[in-house]
Formats: C-alpha cells, structure tokens, sequence
C-alpha cells in the first residue's frame, strides 16, 4: 500500500489478550503505531481502543488489510471497528437558525484552516446567513417548514446530506426538533450544542431565567443527537464562574462565548476520531 497514516478506532467485550492481538497484527503488516490510548469501562464490561498508525510500502493495500483484519482479529473479538485516512477531511454539513455566533466561529476556524474540515452547505431555517456563507463560497440552502410539513423539510436536509457527501452534522443553535426518523439517522453523526442550564432552565430566556436565579456558573454542553431531546451522549462541557454584577446580557454574551469554544472542541475530537460512544456515555480520548 502507499505509505499513509490512519486511525483505528474499536469497541468490544472487554476480554483478555485484545491488544497484543492488534499491535501484534499491526507489526505483522508493517503498521508502526504512534500513538495509542484504550479504556476498559469496568461498569459496562467494554474495551475501547483508539490507535493511530503508519503504513509503508510493504503493507498490504488497503481493502486487503481491512479484511485480514476483520477476520483474523475483527471477527474473535467481536469488534465494532472503523479504519479511517488521517488525511482525508471530513465534510461536516452545518445547521442554523437565527442565532450566528456558533456559524461564524466555524467559519473563522474553517477558513483560516485552524478545524481541518470540508463545509459542503449549510443549511438554514431562514435566510439571514445566506450572504455571510456564499462570501465563504458554500453553498446556501434555505429550507423552511411549510404548512407545519417537518417531514418534507428533513427529506430535503436528507438529499442534500447524501448530494454532498456528508460525514457529520453540526447543529450549530438550529432551534427546530429533529424528529425521531431524522435522529436515528444521523445516529452518532449529529453534534448539537445548548446551554448547560438544561434541564433546570428550559424554554424561553434562560439567561433571563438564570439572572433571575442569580446563578454562580454557566456553561455548555455539546452532545451527539438522540430520540430523546438535549440529552444523547455528552462530548464536551465547559463552565465559566459568574456573579452579581451580572446582568442578562452579560450571562448570554458569556455564554455564546463558552458555546462556540464548546462546539469547536467536540467536532475536533469527532473528526479526529476520539470519541467512541459507551452507551449513553462517551469516552473521549484526549
């Protein structure tokens, strides 16, 4: 095979001799591992493993070593394993609605190549970020709902996905409920963010809600995407200490702050293939 770098990342029964029956597979096939991190969750009884490793010119292409895997080591663990080229970019398709702030923070990180990512389209429910994000030369897809038709509105976000290519969706403060169908779709490649006063703080105004509480810390949480609304495996967190002298419009400022930070860091970790999902848990290797 070409010499290339990739990312082995496997999740299994947590049974004895796991990795010294891939490292050993890896040098048997010319694989030189630099770097490797694994985590045996003693609660669940499950092995996670995440390995990144070199080819070289004497190893052999790439569909004939994905399938001397999966037999000689895949199938006697019963491995749920994913194989992936570090080089390729991953095309992360984005949603919004009318607030921006997490959209132009991806934006900044994307164009100035700081979150190694392809951005195919963005999509939204209103037009207010049409011209921001055809400047950046995505392509723009206004698709509202209409006449209350969600399921017309998600087969559309579903043909583009598939017309693009899509490896992951960020829902970048998109305020509209995916439903069930959608959710388990996009089942682990669906990152959203919220505010961390969920649940204490639902609806409308949660700043306001905080102030009014007089809250000590505020944060976010950004999260993979499930059936169950704001509460799918958690990827990242972040909180930041607040006081009295805080008025509504400075938690929210604050806030949007920690949001974007949040954001940026949990699709980091997803694109580089560091978080593996523990049922409703995550683990997320550093």
């Amino acid at each position: 095979m070409t010499p290339k770098t990739y990312i082995l990342t496997l999740s299994c029964k947590d049974v004895r001799g796991i990795v010294a029956a891939v490292t050993g597979f890896l040098a048997e096939h010319h694989g030189f591992i630099i770097e490797s991190a694994q985590f045996g969750d003693a609660s669940t009884g499950q092995f996670f493993l995440r390995i990144e490793f070199s080819t070289d010119e004497n190893t052999s292409a790439e569909e004939i070593f994905k399938k001397r895997f999966q037999d000689m080591i895949g199938q006697r663990f019963a491995m749920d394993w994913h194989m992936h080229d570090k080089a390729r970019k991953s095309r992360v398709l984005v949603m919004v609605s009318k607030n921006g702030h997490c959209l132009n923070d991806l934006l900044h990180r994307y164009s100035t190549k700081t979150l190694p990512i392809e951005i195919p389209a963005i999509i939204s429910n209103h037009p207010d970020f049409k011209e921001i994000v055809e400047w950046h030369r995505i392509p723009f897809y206004h698709l509202p709902i209409v006449n209350g038709d969600k399921a017309a509105q998600e087969a559309k976000i579903l043909d583009i996905m598939a017309r693009h290519a899509a490896d992951v969706v960020v829902l970048a403060r998109y305020m509209q409920i995916l439903s069930p169908t959608l959710c388990e779709k996009l089942a682990g490649k669906a990152i959203n963010i919220h505010h961390s006063f969920l649940p204490s703080f639902k609806g409308a105004r949660p700043y306001q809600q905080a102030f009014d509480r007089g809250v000590k810390l505020i944060g976010a949480t950004a999260h993979y995407v499930t059936t169950e609304l704001d509460e799918g495996p958690i990827i990242d967190q972040e909180v930041a200490r607040v006081d009295h002298t805080y008025r509504p419009d400075d938690l929210e400022a604050t806030g949007r702050d920690i949001e974007c930070t949040v954001l940026a860091r949990a699709l980091k970790h997803h694109i580089e293939h560091r978080v593996l999902i523990n049922g409703h848990k995550t683990v997320v290797f550093r």
